[in-house]
């Protein structure tokens, strides 16, 4: 038994899944979407035949499609049926997407079968109630917007890469899907400094793990990584500071005329988010995470280089 998927593999029965086969398919939904045979044939460790098979039964029955990736076959799952059934019906991951977000999510899927044992928090809901369990601000959590005009949708953990956390840790997975620079590394670290400074001034220790396919990739992390984890700053409550900011816009934006109203009108709103934010310029940034580590596959394409 898998225990984060907390039974929701049952709901396939009704598609004819049980079993091992149905927490496969509950895995690769609520985590990627997309997965290759080889991680299908290793992780159930089963004969090449069965995966044939299987892979036939859900493409026949059109709850899945074989696309190519880099010159290799991926099974995509993309029957709402599927995703409804396992209360995730509006996750992206069943739509097509772009050889970047593929090689993302086949990685992501990769590290979550080696460690289908750790608390995964699988869905956007799962993550937001986690954090907010803890009594953090709903503005601490990374976030995208998307639509424009009246139609807008804000959208957390937009990158959509694993987290999990139990009582007395947090463990963030980044993905590398081969880029040239930390570039994009370093961005979704700034985009959750708030968030785990704010999780370590709860208790909890945090962790972030970069997986790639290349070494080139994890060396890179590594180093990033490392300027995370030193301890160089003030004892400021630093992730406080980020909060009240964050309480403070979103009061301005109409949420909390309250808190407008507590701190002297729009005016006095502007002063306090300027003096905090002098606070948090003449800091140094300091330790964001308590430990660290890279891990590369070996089963998607392009890998161990």
């Amino acid at each position: 038994m898998i225990a984060h998927l907390k039974g929701r593999e049952k709901a396939l029965e009704a598609f004819g899944w049980t079993g091992a086969k149905a927490e496969w398919i509950a895995l690769v939904c609520l985590h990627s979407g997309v997965f290759t045979r080889a991680q299908l044939l290793e992780s159930l460790r089963v004969h090449r035949g069965t995966v044939r098979r299987f892979v036939r039964a859900l493409t026949t029955r059109r709850l899945a499609a074989e696309e190519m990736f880099e010159g290799h076959k991926v099974c995509r799952v993309h029957a709402r049926s599927l995703y409804r059934a396992l209360g995730a019906e509006h996750i992206r991951h069943r739509r097509s997407a772009s050889t970047q977000v593929l090689t993302r999510r086949l990685l992501s899927l990769d590290y979550v079968i080696e460690h289908t044992g750790l608390p995964w928090l699988p869905t956007e809901d799962e993550k937001v109630a986690a954090f907010e369990g803890l009594g953090l601000d709903r503005a601490l959590l990374p976030a995208k917007v998307y639509g424009t005009g009246g139609t807008t949708t804000r959208r957390h953990f937009p990158v959509k890469l694993p987290i999990a956390m139990d009582s007395g840790s947090a463990l963030f997975v980044y993905v590398d899907p081969g880029h040239d620079t930390s570039t994009a590394l370093r961005s979704w670290g700034a985009a959750h400094r708030g968030l785990w400074e704010a999780i370590r001034e709860r208790g909890r220790s945090v962790e972030v793990v970069a997986v790639g396919r290349r070494r080139r990739e994890t060396q890179r992390a590594r180093r990033v990584m490392r300027g995370w984890a030193e301890d160089t700053g003030p004892a400021l409550p630093v992730a406080a500071i980020r909060e009240e900011i964050a309480r403070i816009k979103q009061a301005v934006r109409g949420m909390d005329e309250a808190l407008v109203e507590k701190l002297g009108g729009l005016q006095g709103c502007l002063v306090r988010i300027v003096e905090l934010e002098d606070r948090l310029a003449s800091a140094r940034p300091g330790k964001a995470i308590d430990g660290f580590a890279t891990w590369r596959s070996s089963r998607i394409p392009g890998g161990m280089v």
